[in-house]
């Protein structure tokens, strides 16, 4: 009985939201986000999974195609695990798989339509790896460039659709940041100037996260215009305190049965310092894999409202802090706006 009141109250905290609630913080009101099926105001984002995939190529850029799984057998995988998370009460996700590692436009709204959910995918690309995601023509062109073919897809749509990134996606290794890694990230500072879509960037460790933080100043962007994506990897957690402080957001996104507790703690510790106002958590879920039998073995999306919220709340989270994890703070995430400086 006991599990099973945490999982109402879980189901419940993320439904106090209606549609014509208002999300408060700067710059909401009239605020949007796009769609891969159009753009939608932040109130309608209702409960937020800010970090998924539903499909994941790794096989390189050199490689990577649709033309590598089927799309009607990838649907037929993926979708009744969107509806379950649907039903749980999840309203939207962010698709973070980025151009050259999987990104399929076709196939989110595919799967937008027959689940009900907002989905929302990206512009940006992919040095982490040793730069094995890296399209040839980004090793020549300069961070101009690389913005101006990004915000060809803001305005015109990806690939020959009529879908339009939501976010910028980019990828960094640990450590200091590589010319590559330099790169894209003046691009996404660029992208961002033009467009406001925010910048959610793969950042291996506290180093990386502090050279971006330091690019993007240099580029005139406040840190909330930037989400420091696998946070939870930082070797010195006072980094994720110095940086939400600073503005930025922090994304806690690996939530899994192996991680929850270190989650429950960061979210807890993030709450005791003040922070929670800048705390993104997300489980990095899903992965359809090209490639392996069946895409592999597929991770659903329900741990966080089947077990991560209920734990938050036995360490005493109210529906108020619940609502700020998974209502408000995506919604001024994601809120398209330049945050300049």
């Amino acid at each position: 009985m006991k599990r099973r009141r945490f999982l109402q109250l879980a189901i419940g905290s993320c439904g106090l939201v209606s549609a014509g609630r208002a999300i408060g913080g700067e710059g909401a009101s009239g605020a949007s986000v796009m769609t891969v099926r159009g753009r939608r105001p932040v109130t309608d984002l209702g409960c937020v999974l800010p970090h998924e995939h539903v499909l994941v190529d790794f096989i390189g850029a050199a490689d990577a195609s649709p033309a590598r799984y089927n799309a009607d057998a990838a649907f037929a995988k993926i979708v009744p695990f969107l509806e379950r998370v649907r039903a749980l009460g999840c309203v939207t996700m962010f698709e973070c798989t980025p151009a050259f590692v999987g990104r399929d436009p076709r196939l989110l709204v595919r799967l937008s339509e027959a689940s009900g959910l907002h989905l929302v995918t990206n512009t940006g690309y992919y040095t982490a790896r040793q730069n094995k995601f890296l399209p040839a023509h980004a090793w020549k062109e300069t961070p101009d460039e690389l913005a101006a073919r990004w915000l060809g897809e803001w305005h015109d749509g990806i690939d020959g659709t009529a879908v339009r990134p939501g976010f910028i996606k980019i990828g960094v290794d640990a450590g200091a940041l590589t010319a590559e890694g330099r790169k894209v990230v003046q691009a996404a500072a660029r992208t961002h100037r033009a467009s406001g879509l925010t910048i959610a960037a793969h950042t291996g460790n506290q180093v990386a996260a502090r050279e971006q933080l330091e690019l993007l100043r240099e580029e005139g962007l406040r840190p909330d215009a930037w989400i420091w994506v696998h946070a939870q990897n930082a070797v010195d957690e006072s980094a994720l305190v110095s940086s939400a402080r600073a503005g930025a957001w922090i994304g806690l996104d690996g939530v899994s049965p192996r991680s929850l507790t270190r989650h429950v703690q960061l979210v807890t510790a993030l709450r005791e310092q003040g922070c929670l106002s800048h705390v993104l958590v997300s489980q990095d879920a899903g992965w359809y894999r090209p490639g392996e039998p069946d895409g592999g073995v597929f991770r659903d999306y329900e741990l966080l409202f089947r077990a991560f919220i209920p734990a938050l709340k036995e360490r005493g989270f109210t529906d108020g802090e619940i609502r700020q994890l998974t209502v408000e703070n995506p919604a001024r995430a994601f809120a398209i706006r330049p945050r300049l400086q």
